[in-house]
């Protein structure tokens, strides 16, 4: 029976590209000379830091658009406040991988109430899709890009 996974995830290594990218252009900047700002990567979260809050604010579309360039979905990333202390300002960016139960239960639905004939199931952070037919599958994904879930979702282990 032909089956998909539909997950939620990040490339890390493009992701490491565009923050190295981010890095070399802040560096370069005239209006960073000197303020020591960056972008750092660790687990799923990143961390920028300048002199000043509105540096942050400069950092932040450049950030986007490294990322983008890169072929990252801009939605799986969750902006925090800037914090300002010891002049110094921060804010963390959580990175969104993965399909918590809550979107997985939203996808089931959406599934579900198109009256398809295919079945889907949770199984950790993705859904399983299985059906009879191909074409079956093909509208499932359409109506899944569709339903703008709220993460960037992706199809993939599609088997015939």
């Amino acid at each position: 029976m032909p089956s998909f996974d539909t997950v939620s995830e990040i490339d890390h290594h493009e992701l490491a590209n565009a923050i190295d990218q981010v890095n070399r252009e802040v560096g370069t900047r005239y209006d960073f000379k000197g303020s020591n700002a960056k972008v750092e990567l660790s687990d799923n979260q990143l961390t920028m830091e300048a002199e000043s809050a509105f540096q942050i604010k400069q950092m932040s579309p450049i950030l986007n658009e490294k990322l983008s360039k890169r072929g990252i979905d801009l939605d799986c990333l969750e902006y925090a406040e800037v914090i300002e202390m010891n002049k110094r300002a921060r804010q963390l960016v959580q990175i969104k991988e993965g399909l918590d139960k809550d979107v997985a239960r939203k996808a089931v639905k959406v599934i579900k109430d198109s009256k398809l004939k295919v079945q889907a199931a949770i199984q950790g952070e993705q859904v399983r899709v299985t059906g009879k037919k191909r074409d079956d599958l093909q509208q499932v994904m359409q109506l899944l890009k569709d339903a703008n879930l709220g993460v960037p979702l992706q199809f993939n282990n599609f088997r015939d």
